[in-house]
């Protein structure tokens, strides 16, 4: 007799570009398996590879951000906690925040819908594709094949697009690297595909740190993948990346500062346009700077280092 099936409760809600970090935020509060933001699409897919995202739309709720919880006994308290915080953030005029919607999946199903939505994607020197397509590159792409699962990077939003921009141009070749947050594992794996030394990741959701691993196994490279985050690690890295929404990321500072070796490269990504200052701020008050950055649509992404 096989294992049960798991339901999942999926709560989404349809935002306003501004209002995506904070709503983000509230999902993140009631313990959900990861946090995913699907961002308004062109329908001009070329030549098979996926579309690219379209230009923001002000006042219009064109994001969804969407959650996971096991559908249990809490699941219908922690949904009534989110409502009640989003009609709390209504008065902080972040524009447009849709009602709440919840509906019901099995762990089929959510496949199935990945199937559906997850197409090849063309990043830098990547080509990400799902483990069922068979899609080629031209020989100089280096392939990162991904089954989700339940936890979220695909390579398909702008920042995981971001970090893989970095990925194909800084020198990772003979470093170790931490991915604070893989969920899918997508970072982790492209840079041991790249000839880092050593990868670690880590992620507060256990069914990320599962797709990680299997993922990576699928990949042929090797990523020490374990529950927690950066606190929770040991040592330090030449490269260090985190792709997590600003309100972590200035709440770990210090904790990401402190896996950084003296001379590393601290990648950060997840950053909407508004939070940009105040998590550079976080940093340099820790006497790491912003050297580049970049910008997609409503998000940022930037490259710190050390003064010295």
């Amino acid at each position: 007799m096989g294992a049960p099936t798991t339901r999942w409760l999926e709560v989404a809600v349809h935002v306003g570009a501004e209002a995506v970090e904070a709503v983000s935020e509230i999902l993140d509060r009631v313990g959900v398996n990861g946090i995913a933001v699907e961002e308004p699409v062109r329908d001009d897919d070329v030549n098979g590879w996926a579309a690219t995202p379209a230009p923001p739309a002000a006042g219009i709720a064109d994001h969804v951000v969407k959650a996971y919880l096991v559908d249990d006994a809490e699941a219908a308290g922690k949904v009534a906690r989110v409502r009640s915080d989003l009609g709390h953030l209504q008065a902080f005029g972040l524009g447009p925040i849709a009602e709440l919607r919840t509906r019901t999946i099995a762990d089929e199903d959510w496949l199935e819908s990945w199937k559906a939505t997850f197409t090849p994607i063309r990043i830098g020197r990547f080509l990400v594709r799902p483990t069922w397509s068979n899609a080629a590159d031209d020989g100089e792409l280096i392939a990162l094949v991904l089954d989700p699962g339940m936890a979220f990077g695909t390579g398909l939003h702008p920042t995981t697009q971001a970090c893989l921009d970095r990925l194909s141009t800084l020198e990772v070749s003979g470093s170790r690297v931490l991915d604070v947050g893989c969920g899918s594992g997508v970072l982790a794996i492209a840079a041991a595909k790249r000839g880092a030394r050593a990868v670690t990741a880590v992620d507060s959701d256990p069914l990320a740190v599962r797709a990680t691993v299997e993922n990576a196994a699928t990949n042929a490279v090797t990523v020490a993948a374990s529950m927690g985050g950066a606190a929770d690690v040991a040592g330090t890295f030449d490269l260090v990346l985190a792709n997590i929404v600003a309100p972590v990321l200035i709440r770990i500072a210090a904790d990401l500062g402190a896996r950084l070796a003296p001379a590393g490269t601290l990648v950060l990504a997840g950053i909407i346009v508004g939070a940009e200052a105040s998590v550079g701020e976080a940093f340099a008050a820790l006497g790491l700077f912003v050297r580049d950055r970049d910008i997609r649509g409503d998000w940022v992404s930037l490259v710190l280092r050390s003064d010295t």
